[in-house]
């Protein structure tokens, strides 16, 4: 029994060192290129978007309540920036043998469900995850397509409405994208992001 409870201990203490050692971008910072799979089984990366002035990435997943809560959100921003040069990239950073609800087919019949209009990406091995340091579902990176190459502008939470009951919120994503938008700096480049840590598989 001791060595069982030793080795459930150290496994769990492995998850815990995994999931804190990616430390998380922020704004300034060069924002990493992937290649991941969409739901409809096509490569997406940044380079999809050729007409982008900058790009909405969001890591989020099928099952966090938060998630949930902030799927609609998710899906307006990407109608309302698509069209204005910043699209909307979701990536499921979540384990799938940590999160059975999380498997890539899972995803797929959440986006036809939902009728996602943005990718839904498979992060194999949560490789992305950790160049981004994404620790929660939601956490939202806006980016900046730029002469010296893709630049973060803001990390953090959508909004400081998580329970998506307030009347008047702050908007973060909409605001730093106006700003762009504008040409100027966001006025607000991170907040605390709001949602359940990303599922990790145990390691021993």
């Amino acid at each position: 029994m001791k060595k069982i409870i030793l080795l459930l201990a150290l496994a769990f203490s492995a998850f815990l060192s995994q999931a804190q050692n990616a430390v998380t971008l922020k704004a300034g910072d060069k924002a990493p290129d992937f290649k991941l799979k969409n739901v409809d089984n096509k490569e997406v990366s940044f380079g999809t978007f050729k007409d982008a002035k900058g790009y909405i990435v969001v890591f989020t997943c099928n099952t966090c309540p938060y998630a949930i809560g902030y799927e609609q959100r998710i899906i307006d921003l990407d109608k309302k920036f698509r069209p204005q040069g910043y699209p909307v990239i979701a990536i499921n950073p979540n384990d799938p043998e940590a999160s059975k609800a999380d498997t890539f087919a899972k995803m797929q019949d959440l986006a036809k469900d939902k009728k996602y209009p943005f990718p839904y990406l498979f992060d194999p091995g949560q490789k992305i995850t950790d160049e981004y340091g994404a620790k929660r579902t939601p956490h939202i990176f806006i980016v900046s397509k730029t002469s010296k190459g893709n630049v973060l502008e803001y990390v953090g939470a959508i909004d400081n409405d998580p329970e998506g009951n307030k009347p008047e919120k702050v908007k973060y994503a909409e605001d730093v994208i106006a700003s762009l938008k504008s040409g100027q700096k966001p006025a607000v480049t991170q907040t605390k992001e709001i949602g359940c840590t990303v599922k990790r598989k145990a390691k021993a």
